[in-house]
């Protein structure tokens, strides 16, 4: 016999097979972890924070989830831990933007601290500890706790070619769309979850696991180079071509910077010195490996 959700399925495969309408479905974690074949595994954790503000200097951590996961070695992700899930009272009300967008309130995380003991214990087993958007919360856990500087990490925003995959986006939302999934979103653990959900997902034109895709970005190190006292007129071309300014002198140069694989640092070079500098000047470059990609502590 048939029950309601043998009917909404029905529904949405004829939805999806007339091609005027596409149906996202609501993601469900446990459907998406495959069966170990008894090889080795590895243990990665996702981990999202709900901040205060932007600035991990100046702003504090309102809600912090980690959820481990086991993965093999070709990406598969074979199991799904107890995640670890905790409030922060902080120093000043929360602002009402905040609440608006987390749904977090003042009343919510009243009393609560973050305890660092049981987070250093759970983290102390990862392997890889991944984020979406990791230069965001990597800075801001590390404030908290030694333990984060010492993990190597990676992000599903920006360590997976998700244009030239023919995947549209990068907030965590839309790229689940584009496999035709919706979460909840905003909540640290659910945030997580559907990160994991996410690394459990085959690209559509290169066909592999996006976890695959993340920890090949991770094992590649990177170069960051500083076009140092660059002519302020070309502030612009290098803004169009990725590059960020360094206002902490504790970071490197003050100056206009950008990451890139050690197969592109010859071409950028002389880029540089063809087209902004106009003269063969030696810049500031230095090697970053996923123990410190993310961070803003860079040595």
């Amino acid at each position: 016999m048939k029950n309601a959700d043998d009917d909404l399925e029905e529904l949405a495969r004829r939805l999806d097979a007339s091609g005027d309408f596409r149906v996202l479905r609501r993601l469900r974690l446990g459907d998406r972890i495959e069966p170990s074949d008894g090889s080795r595994v590895r243990t990665g954790m996702f981990l999202d924070v709900e901040t205060t503000g932007l600035d991990f200097q100046t702003s504090e951590i309102l809600e912090l989830a980690i959820v481990p996961f086991e993965y093999a070695v070709d990406g598969r992700i074979v199991s799904v831990g107890q995640s670890l899930h905790q409030f922060n009272e902080p120093a000043k009300p929360i602002p009402s933007e905040i609440t608006a967008i987390t749904g977090l309130t003042d009343e919510l995380v009243e009393g609560h601290q973050l305890d660092i003991t049981e987070i250093e214990k759970l983290v102390s087993s990862a392997d890889i500890l991944i984020a979406h958007n990791a230069g965001f919360d990597r800075p801001f856990v590390e404030r908290i706790s030694p333990i984060f500087e010492a993990k190597p990490w990676a992000c599903t925003m920006f360590d997976v070619p998700w244009k030239q995959e023919g995947v549209e986006g990068r907030r965590l939302s839309d790229l689940l769309s584009g496999f035709q999934c919706f979460f909840d979103a905003h909540r640290a653990v659910d945030d997580c979850e559907a990160g994991i959900a996410l690394l459990t997902m085959k690209l559509p034109k290169s066909s592999e696991r996006v976890l695959s895709k993340v920890l090949k970005s991770a094992r590649q190190p990177m170069w960051r180079i500083f076009a140092e006292a660059a002519p302020f007129e070309s502030k612009d071309i290098l803004k169009h071509r990725g590059y960020k300014w360094n206002s902490d002198d504790k970071l490197g140069p003050r100056a206009w910077w950008t990451d890139l694989t050690a197969d592109r640092v010859d071409a950028e070079v002389e880029f540089l010195r063809s087209e902004i500098f106009r003269s063969p000047v030696q810049l500031p470059m230095f090697e970053i490996t996923a123990f410190q990609r993310y961070s803003m502590r860079l040595r």
